[in-house]
């Protein structure tokens, strides 16, 4: 057992000062690799030089010993490079598979050049450290499938929040007046999404009336209409008036029937009902007579 231990050991030495000693060789035959060469267009030079800080890191793991540890102090060196690397294959359309089997495919140029060091390539120390390498670099693929997944996550978020803000619009109708038309189904994170842009669009526009406009909201529950009324206080509370409409009669039995007073808020039917409505509180008359005259015959 203690001469087994010895020999992973020595191994993992051994892989380490080879790694030190073949550096900038190993750097040049990655460069040309997927991995970096489809990331690293600009400069070849780039690319080697992102390989040197791959290879370091790969020997800081050698000299820990922990050569199958993927939280191994000496892979935080490049943890978000290699992030940065997988998520920018991802966005090309590259699978997290196929970036692993691109990270695997990085052992056999390295192993090349370290079998050329050996007279003996096949004897048992040879063969020792020539499996260091390969637990090594079956572990430094792991660290980029995590980095991989863990990258779509943040990409997946980003882009749900991004179609959130851009599925919950905010738009001024009028001096002073904004609305947001929603459609589609309200939940928790949307519901905060709609509250936060209502309210920079108060501030910003300096808004005196918000409407929130549910025609195209399919259902509304008890945790729809707590997240209204919670939008309509927090815009009283920045100094505006809250109208919602587009109230649908269906809408309207449920909301009776699950017993939710909407006693304090303003309600309208439709949303140019709701800005006709602001619109008299402003002491502006719309004549619908007046605009039918006016209209090209």
């Amino acid at each position: 057992m203690a001469e087994q231990y010895d020999l992973a050991t020595d191994s993992a030495q051994e892989l380490e000062a080879f790694l030190e000693r073949r550096r900038e060789q190993i750097s040049q035959r990655w460069a040309d690799a997927a991995l970096f060469c489809t990331v690293f267009t600009v400069s070849r030079d780039e690319a080697v030089e992102a390989c040197k800080a791959v290879v370091d890191a790969l020997a800081n793991v050698a000299r820990s010993g922990r050569l199958e540890d993927v939280e191994a102090p000496g892979f935080d060196t490049v943890r978000e490079q290699l992030g940065r690397m997988a998520a920018y294959r991802a966005r090309a359309g590259v699978s997290p598979p196929q970036v692993a089997g691109e990270v695997a495919r990085l052992r056999e140029p390295a192993a090349a050049l370290l079998r050329a060091e050996y007279e003996e390539p096949a004897d048992a120390q040879a063969h020792a450290v020539e499996l260091a390498l390969t637990v090594l670099v079956g572990t430094l693929r792991m660290v980029v499938m995590g980095t991989t997944v863990s990258s779509g996550e943040e990409l997946i978020a980003r882009q749900r929040e991004q179609l959130m803000e851009v599925a919950t619009p905010v738009i001024q109708l009028w001096e002073g007046i904004v609305a947001v038309p929603l459609i589609g189904t309200l939940d928790s994170a949307r519901s905060q999404v709609v509250m936060e842009s209502l309210l920079e669009a108060i501030v910003d526009q300096r808004a005196a009336y918000a409407i929130l406009d549910i025609t195209g909201v399919p259902t509304v529950d008890s945790l729809v209409a707590q997240h209204l009324m919670k939008t309509v206080a927090a815009a009283r509370l920045m100094g505006a008036e809250c109208i919602v409409s587009g109230i649908r009669p269906a809408i309207a039995q449920t909301i009776v029937h699950l017993g939710i007073d909407l006693g304090s808020v303003v309600t309208r039917a439709g949303l140019a009902d709701a800005l006709a409505y602001v619109l008299k509180q402003q002491g502006i008359v719309v004549s619908p007579g007046l605009v039918a005259a006016a209209s090209p015959q």
